[in-house]
């Protein structure tokens, strides 16, 4: 069956998570309330969503044997990061239908060939970019880009790491070495007013829905804290992450983070092919959550209404943060999701809170 007339799934089916971190935990839960059952494949024995799923199996995510027993068992495969590997993905997708598809995977997971497929082929604005491959390659770029600029690797980094801020030309070869002779990529430095982000979803059906805007703060390259519905609300930022989603095929939740400049302009600045921390409010606001959204997207079910009935703030809770838990429980119109991990470590997501703020 194509995507288009694939029939919805029954409650009962069983969805595969490749990962088995926080997201997938909280996908589990969102399917179990609408009946279906999860399947968790993770190299690592006992994360955060297998606590909450029906059964796991952990196995190297190269193992081609054990991804396709695994994506036998399920009715339809999804994941909860965007570093899958190509081979895993492929090998998934030839047993039972995978959403998002390979294609969402492929211009995620290369900075490069994010920023190109958003610029060229879903004709949305980004920040002015170049490869870089080298320190001959990255003095040209700046030649070209000017200063001051960011030097990020093509592939992997959050969270700020695998990045680096070249401020004058006398940074430039520390900059180079840094990134450890990985293929990386240059992009203007862009002086913004806000950082802005849209959690949206596209069926397989072609139905679409978005969230408000969803205001964020980073402290330490770390997303603190995301307010929704954000102020300024114009809805163009929820017309471009559909268009990016329409030019992917895409089915599933995606994050679509932007800058907004001062002059009002919206520049994407990356995508997530996946549920994402900036929507993490969506749970407490009376309204479908994200999360649930993504599983109704991915089972071939009407897609729900995704108007908040409040205005939240959500904050994350990182490394020591976990251990006001108790005060935390005691705040009116707050509340507390904590993921399950046994050890506690610096800068290190440990949970986040929802409040009510309207």
């Amino acid at each position: 069956m194509t995507k288009t007339d694939q029939a919805p799934l029954s409650p009962g089916s069983i969805i595969g998570i490749l990962g088995g971190g926080q997201l997938g935990r909280m996908l589990s839960l969102a399917a179990a309330r609408l009946g279906f059952e999860c399947h968790i494949f993770d190299p690592v024995w006992g994360g955060p969503a297998s606590h909450v799923s029906r059964f796991e199996t952990n196995a190297s995510y190269d193992n081609v044997d054990a991804v396709l027993s695994f994506a036998k068992s399920c009715d339809v495969v999804t994941y909860e990061f965007e570093n899958v590997p190509a081979l895993t993905a492929k090998t998934a997708a030839s047993a039972n239908p995978l959403f998002p598809n390979a294609q969402a995977l492929n211009v995620a997971q290369d900075r490069f060939t994010e920023k190109s497929f958003i610029r060229d082929t879903a004709k949305v604005p980004v920040a002015l970019f170049e490869p870089v491959n080298s320190v001959h390659e990255l003095k040209r770029a700046v030649k070209k880009l000017g200063l001051p600029a960011v030097l990020k690797t093509r592939r992997f980094g959050y969270d700020g790491k695998g990045q680096v801020i070249i401020k004058s030309e006398g940074d430039i070869a520390e900059a180079w070495k840094a990134m450890k002779d990985t293929p990386a990529i240059l992009e203007q430095f862009v002086t913004f007013k806000r950082e802005v982000s849209v959690i949206a979803a596209r069926s397989s059906t072609g139905e679409t829905a978005a969230y408000p805007l969803i205001e964020n703060v980073h402290k330490n390259h770390i997303l603190h804290t995301s307010v929704a519905p954000a102020a300024e609300d114009t809805g163009r930022a929820q017309g471009l992450a559909v268009q990016i989603m329409s030019a992917l095929d895409y089915v599933g939740v995606m994050a679509c983070e932007f800058f907004e400049l001062h002059d009002g302009a919206l520049l994407v600045n990356e995508i997530a092919p996946r549920v994402h921390n900036s929507g993490h409010w969506t749970q407490d606001a009376g309204c479908i959550d994200q999360f649930e959204l993504h599983i109704r997207a991915i089972t071939g079910w009407p897609l729900g209404d995704t108007t908040p009935a409040h205005k939240m703030e959500m904050t994350n809770l990182i490394g020591q943060d976990v251990e006001n838990w108790s005060e935390l429980a005691s705040e009116p119109k707050t509340f507390i999701h904590l993921y399950g991990k046994r050890e506690v470590k610096p800068a290190r997501k440990m949970g986040h809170v929802n409040r009510i703020i309207d």
